[in-house]
């Protein structure tokens, strides 16, 4: 799956930015098929509730020593706090991992620790570059004109709520672009950011980092859900900001922390395998996206929709 097309003929293009290296994977069709498989029944499978709910509730409400989603927010104070652990609580989504594992064949392999270092921090530099600006642009508007917004209301309904349009809407064009993303790195389609790439080498990963800025503003996550309504509630276009760039990095820094360990104990190691055959960086970076795109379109669009009766999709077990 991973092997390069031989020959003359087919000499591969240059590379164009971090995620297509111009070394395409040769049983691309293969690839594609496995991805949307596995997205599809990582949609299919996924359990929210143990998610959410056993991992998520459990771990902030050890952080911070009370029900996190019966104890009303105090104040600003306590709403900065909530909003880092909240994001911590909800780490592990299947996008973040999406995207660590997009910039995994990144890691380098420097001798030195701190040269080592310096190449697993970069990428998450340039990944908070991109994710902090659209979470904290998001938290002012909230706190200018929360109330008003799909995400504050409460009211339920048989059908599709405002919130959940607002969410399918956020997670659709968030999967559209992973999916764009995954195939221009297995060299399916062109490079859609080869030109911006000419000018701004790492403009992927801010990229990569405004998607999981956009998390927030999508996701319906309860924890999520209650900042949202008190930073609504203040009317501080400051404190929105400021708990929605805290909830935004609260949310990658246990996949940070993975990611460095990883790129100290394996990262010499994973470079030396992917630099013997070139199209393996390719196809990690392009299984990646396409796993996590096709998650996050059939998760929050199609089985919504199934869910609300407007098409069909097979019911797991224990939904």
């Amino acid at each position: 799956m991973s092997r390069v097309i031989a020959g003359p003929a087919a000499a591969a293009p240059p590379h164009s930015s971090l995620f297509v290296t111009g070394r395409f994977p040769r049983r691309r069709g293969l690839l594609l098929l496995l991805s949307v498989v596995a997205g599809f029944l990582a949609a299919y499978a996924w359990d929210a509730k143990l998610v959410d709910d056993e991992i998520g509730f459990t771990s902030a409400n050890a952080m911070l020593g009370h029900n996190a989603h019966a104890t009303p927010i105090g104040g600003i104070a306590s709403g900065v706090v909530f909003a880092f652990v909240s994001g911590l609580a909800g780490s592990f989504t299947a996008c973040n991992i999406a995207a660590f594992g997009a910039v995994g064949p990144l890691v380098g392999q420097a001798q030195s620790r701190r040269a080592r270092f310096l190449q697993a921090v970069r990428p998450l530099g340039w990944l908070a570059a991109g994710m902090i600006p659209v979470s904290a642009a998001y938290g002012a508007l909230v706190g200018i004109v929360g109330t008003h917004l799909p995400q504050f209301s409460t009211a339920a309904s048989k059908g599709l709520s405002p919130r959940s349009v607002q969410s399918m809407a956020v997670f659709g064009l968030v999967a559209v672009v992973m999916i764009v993303l995954g195939l221009a790195a297995a060299g399916l389609i062109g490079d859609p950011l080869a030109a911006l790439s000419r000018r701004f080498p790492n403009a992927p990963l801010v990229l990569v980092g405004a998607l999981i800025g956009g998390f927030l503003i999508g996701r319906p996550y309860p924890l999520f859900r209650d900042l949202f309504r008190h930073a609504a509630t203040t009317h501080s276009p400051l404190y929105g900001a400021t708990a929605f760039a805290l909830q935004s990095i609260g949310n990658i820094v246990v996949m940070s922390v993975l990611f460095v360990l990883l790129s100290y104990g394996v990262g010499g190691r994973l470079r030396r395998w992917l630099a013997a055959e070139p199209a393996r960086a390719s196809a990690l970076t392009a299984a990646a996206f396409l796993v996590a795109g096709v998650f996050t379109l059939v998760y929050w669009d199609v089985r919504i929709l199934g869910r609300l009766g407007y098409i069909w999709f097979p019911p797991s077990p224990w939904s």
